[in-house]
């Protein structure tokens, strides 16, 4: 199966860490600096998975900003209609992915 055109319920979808649910506000810009809010509903140490009506291509690099991180740098991976799943350039260190978990589910 091809990881950038994955949809989100294809059999056989495989991932390097667990995802877990969280709801948390955030911010995702482009190469051509658009910036937009985006609501982010599950986040591993190697990607996420948001909601935004700001349509997206599966391939495209994008930059999400997580309160109190710099931002990371991702790929979008697949979507379906306002759902979007991306994988980070680099994973999260334990520690800040422990933080971020802690954040989203308040």
């Amino acid at each position: 199966m091809d990881p950038v055109t994955a949809s989100p319920t294809a059999e056989g979808e495989r991932r390097d860490a667990l995802r877990r649910p969280v709801r948390m506000r955030a911010h995702l810009r482009d190469r051509e600096q658009a910036r937009f809010d985006l609501d982010v509903t599950d986040l591993s140490a190697t990607g996420f998975r948001a909601e935004t009506a700001t349509p997206l291509e599966p391939g495209m690099a994008v930059w999400l900003t997580l309160p109190g991180l710099a931002p990371l740098e991702a790929s979008v991976a697949w979507r379906d209609r306002f759902h979007y799943a991306c994988t980070f350039a680099r994973p999260l260190d334990d520690t800040v992915h422990a933080h971020l978990l802690g954040l989203g589910r308040g």
